[in-house]
């Protein structure tokens, strides 16, 4: 069996195989999507195929919509040569459960695939021809954060983003560039609303697009390429809405086990490439079954009826809400305390970390003991059923392939949001947060963590993060075994508000974490002790 349009027409192969097809007609689908899209979204990675993908699929298999998605990419065009044309736009979604079973399902919304790309005669016109269409809806982003971004730490516009300024809008490059080029086109074009939506995985996500594709246009209007009644109609929400929204789903990179199961059920070509900028892709899509997408109703010339497949729309307050509540309570908080004594105890997988007796109390404790009593409840979802989930379904899901290594990347640039929220409202709802117990011993571990030295005394390479030198320099001299070298080493991070949020000592917790950090410093075998000590 072959994933291809005609691959598909051996139906009765694939559904011996236990593979779900769509009901609707894919070619007559794709043909009435080209001659009239209503839906673009930029950056086609794993999460847009499987989650987004899915979505779509999902209204056209229960007669909800008759059109599917155009697809761009803004940043790796090997992705379109390599995955969407040789296997006809389809997608292999496969669904990881917590049993050991997978549901699959052939994926068949995704029905043009081009590249962003201006230099591209054909693929730019396309695009133009899209955006300036009276009846086209909206354009959204998985592109993650760094695709916003216009300026380097110091303030200053990176050298790529002074080209697209320097050029204007004929000839962008980066992807903020792009699609203010195209909207441009649409204002051209009659004026026409448009909705331009963030699904990336960070907070205020609407507000960051706006601001870069409003700095964009600003810019390019100091040089004449637009004129300032552009940038006011971008910045009227009546005619260009930016809807913020908060989008969870687990989705690792393809696993071999899941290469493996297709090949053995006859399916073909279903190996993994590595793209020439190191994109990591496969024809099928793996993750996890839960799944939420929260969106702003903002949406100026209307939308696809995505609450018929479980999309929540509601108001920006309440998106802000339900972010809050993951990030800085349910889950976010747990991944991190996971990862850095992951790593500490030589685990690979952060599943496995749920068999653990001491980290399954600790990211209980995180979640349930501390960080209920001041959860931000969103109204629309619960808390409390979500972090049950998160405990008793998704993170021990035995069957997902991710690592404490990559969820340990950056996570200076998170604690302050995932533990420092806490901190806070601790702080402004008992005076101080001396009663967290957890919430320190994950801090503590973070510190342990920087060490670069596991609890059996081995040396560990750490992940990348942007303060990995700095904060290296900070504890440098403290040694394994000598819990003394660490004497007024902590204070300089544990009170760096630009860290945390607050200065952890004005929170009463700073000398409790300089404590449980000397205690996992007493030597090999000491983390665990003190682990076991504070959660048992």
């Amino acid at each position: 069996m072959k994933l291809t349009l005609e691959g598909l027409k051996d139906k009765s192969s694939w559904e011996e195989a236990g593979i779900l097809l769509p009901s609707y007609d894919i070619s007559k689908t794709a043909e009435k999507t080209k001659e009239a899209p209503i839906w673009i979204h930029f950056g086609i990675g794993n999460i847009f195929r499987i989650f987004i993908g899915g979505l779509a699929d999902t209204l056209l298999n229960e007669g909800k919509a008759d059109k599917g998605i155009t697809c761009v990419e803004t940043f790796d065009f090997d992705v379109v040569d390599k995955i969407y044309k040789p296997y006809d736009n389809l997608v292999l979604g496969v669904t990881l459960k917590a049993d050991g079973s997978t549901e699959k399902r052939v994926i068949g919304s995704l029905t043009e695939a081009i590249k962003a790309d201006s230099s591209d005669e054909t693929a730019w016109s396309r695009l133009k021809e899209i955006f300036v269409r009276p009846d086209f809806q909206m354009c959204s982003f998985t592109i993650t954060e760094k695709g916003y971004a216009l300026k380097g730490s110091d303030g200053q516009f990176f050298p790529f983003i002074l080209k697209d300024i320097e050029n204007g809008p004929e000839r962008p490059v980066s992807a903020m560039a792009v699609v203010t080029a195209l909207l441009f086109e649409r204002f051209k074009a009659g004026k026409y609303p448009v909705a331009v939506v963030s699904m990336d995985n960070c907070s205020h996500n609407g507000e960051k697009l706006k601001g870069s594709v409003l700095t964009m246009a600003k810019e390019w209007q100091k040089k004449d390429f637009v004129p300032e009644e552009f940038t006011a109609w971008l910045d009227d929400e009546a005619c260009v809405g930016f809807p913020w929204s908060m989008i969870d789903k687990i989705t690792p990179r393809p696993a071999e086990s899941v290469e493996k199961e297709l090949e053995a059920l006859g399916i073909e070509e279903m190996h993994p490439v590595v793209t020439s900028k190191n994109t990591y892709i496969a024809p099928f899509v793996n993750a996890e079954g839960p799944q939420y997408l929260v969106i702003e109703d903002q949406f100026p010339n209307g939308r696809p009826a995505l609450e018929a497949a479980g999309v929540y729309f509601t108001d920006r307050e309440t998106v802000n809400k339900v972010e809050r509540m993951k990030v800085t309570t349910c889950l976010n908080p747990l991944h991190t305390a996971l990862a850095v004594y992951g790593c500490l105890l030589g685990y690979t997988l952060i599943a496995d970390e749920m068999k653990d007796a001491e980290l399954k109390e600790l990211v209980r404790k995180i979640g349930e003991i501390e960080g209920m009593p001041v959860v931000t409840d969103p109204g629309i979802l619960s808390p409390k059923d979500f972090l049950k989930e998160v405990l008793n379904v998704r993170i021990p899901n035995p069957f997902m392939p991710d690592t404490p290594q990559r969820i340990a990347t950056d996570t200076s640039q998170k604690v302050g949001i995932r533990y420092g929220e806490t901190i806070k409202a601790y702080t402004e709802k008992y005076g101080n947060a001396k009663k967290l117990s957890a919430i320190p011993l994950a801090i503590a571990g973070w510190l342990r963590y920087l060490l670069s030295v596991d609890d059996e005394g081995n040396k560990f390479e750490r992940s990348s993060d942007p303060m990995l030198e700095e904060l290296t320099e900070k504890l440098s001299g403290i040694e394994l075994g000598k819990p003394e070298s660490a004497e007024g080493k902590l204070k300089p991070i544990l009170s760096n508000a630009n860290i945390f949020g607050s200065d952890l000592y004005q929170a009463g917790i700073g000398e409790k974490i300089e404590g449980i950090f000397m205690e996992e410093l007493a030597g090999p075998g000491a983390v665990r002790a003190t682990l076991k000590k504070y959660l048992r």
